[in-house]
């Protein structure tokens, strides 16, 4: 894997993907939804394996936001049983390449078997110091700020703090990962162009790349036209193109 464009000062430390069209994949190929989902599988793998190799920092992936329970029932339970499956063959793999997993997200619906799966795999890799791999899974970025304001709400209450002393920095410290910086690079499969509740306050700045690939296909060389991408981009923060470029060359 070379890229010459991708020097490490310029890369994205955090990148999230919206992982869409498992389901259209298969149905393009007359097999059922779960066909998709397990297919899917494979590319996680290989985006793990890049995304390390570049030296990423951390990524997000979203398997399943709080809104997917409104699908068919049977879909669910084998969504729910694919979990289940990857954790227990997959955390080994990680572990050895000492990835650090997490699974964010209300896992209070889960079943207690799969709470428990969840448990032991990050457990297991809790210690290790490479790139960090956020599941969400049962996950709603309105889910995540309200939470925090849920802890805030009560420091407050229990006359911790002022209602004064509620700053965006304070907010932060309390979302489900405020260990990590905001996402960089947003990438969403299979050519939707929307957020779909995702990670609505870290991504306050990032980039988004929408691709027409659909996941079950989404390769090495997707995710280095992603970051290629990214890298290509002049990144403002509210600032014009000129304050960026004078803020480069003093730096």
């Amino acid at each position: 894997m070379q890229n010459s464009q991708l020097s490490p000062d310029s890369l994205p430390q955090h990148i999230a993907i919206i992982m869409d069209g498992n389901g259209r994949w298969a149905k393009a190929q007359g097999k059922p939804r779960v066909f998709g989902h397990k297919n899917g599988v494979a590319a996680v793998r290989k985006t793990i394996s890049t995304a390390a190799k570049l030296g990423i920092k951390a990524v997000t992936l979203f398997a399943f936001s709080s809104e997917n329970w409104r699908r068919p029932e049977e879909e669910v339970g084998v969504l729910m049983e694919l979990f289940i499956s990857v954790l227990s063959t997959e955390v080994k793999k990680l572990h050895k390449n000492n990835l650090r997993l997490r699974i964010i997200g209300d896992k209070t619906r889960f079943s207690q078997r799969l709470q428990s799966k969840i448990a032991d795999a990050e457990a297991m890799t809790a210690g290790n110091t490479g790139m960090v791999i956020n599941i969400a899974a049962n996950y709603g970025g309105k889910w995540d700020i309200t939470e925090a304001m849920k802890v805030v709400g009560q420091q407050i209450q229990d006359g911790q703090l002022q209602a004064s002393d509620v700053t965006e920095e304070l907010i932060a410290q309390h979302l489900t990962m405020a260990d990590l910086p905001d996402v960089d690079l947003l990438i969403r499969t299979s050519g939707e162009c929307r957020i779909s509740n995702f990670m609505l306050w870290q991504l306050a700045y990032a980039e988004l790349y929408f691709t027409p690939v659909y996941w079950p296909e989404f390769g090495e060389e997707h995710l280095l036209d992603a970051v290629t991408w990214f890298v290509n981009r002049e990144r403002r923060f509210g600032c014009t193109g000129e304050q960026i470029k004078a803020l480069m060359n003093n730096s």
